[in-house]
């Protein structure tokens, strides 16, 4: 049902001339289960989420109504109102941004050519993007959540009005606001776990280290022997 659904938008999107065509161009999709240990298989199930939204919502709307059995539709109508939420959205954005980074990082560093001094750069790298991501992506990420929201008429929250939960009453919410929420109990909270993620595995001293040992590279007839990093 969802390749169906993704090939009708798709031909009507040649036709109206939204997308091109072309050879390699407009490949099938469909989503891919995440695995467990591998951080490119989160990153790309998430590309294929965005990619492939509007017709799971349209696959969910069907299961609501004509599905085999009630656990079946109240299971749906579950997912349609978990996923058509600014939180769900602004969630998978946020991670996809840091998985972006992070997957890049992952993919590096298992290359089998890769040299130490290389993938100590690939950690700095990622680690500086990391903090621009927290210095300077909160008003990106919103906009990015918000263009999104607007194209599939889900209601963008308010950043000033106060943050209440899904499924709790406002009499009951804890009082704070949208901004209080999203920027400082998330935003801010999971770059920083990734940054100190990073930071633990890779520290000033045994970066150092890695770096100094990376002197007995043998390569070009060992080119990078340094006496005194050796020491």
């Amino acid at each position: 049902m969802l390749r169906d659904s993704q090939m009708i938008k798709t031909i009507k999107a040649l036709q109206s001339g939204e997308i091109s065509s072309g050879r390699g161009l407009n490949q099938e999709l469909t989503l891919k289960r995440a695995g467990d240990t591998r951080w490119d298989s989160h990153y790309r199930t998430m590309l294929r989420l965005i990619s492939l939204f509007s017709s799971v919502v349209n696959v969910l709307e069907y299961v609501e109504e004509d599905g085999n059995n009630s656990e079946q539709r109240a299971e749906a109508c579950h997912l349609l109102n978990g996923i058509q939420s600014f939180e769900y959205i602004f969630n998978l954005y946020l991670m996809k941004n840091i998985l972006g980074v992070t997957n890049e990082l992952s993919q590096s560093l298992q290359r089998n050519d890769q040299d130490i001094v290389n993938a100590m750069a690939l950690v700095k790298v990622s680690k500086k993007r990391l903090q621009n991501i927290k210095d300077d992506g909160w008003s990106l990420l919103l906009d990015e959540v918000s263009l999104f929201c607007d194209k599939h008429n889900i209601i963008v929250s308010k950043m000033n009005d106060i943050f209440v939960s899904q499924g709790r009453s406002r009499r009951k919410a804890q009082k704070i606001s949208n901004l209080h929420h999203f920027q400082v109990e998330i935003f801010y909270q999971v770059v920083d776990r990734q940054l100190q993620e990073l930071n633990n595995h890779f520290t000033e001293v045994n970066t150092e280290l890695l770096l100094c040992i990376a002197c007995l590279n043998p390569k070009y007839s060992f080119f990078a022997f340094d006496k005194e990093k050796l020491i």
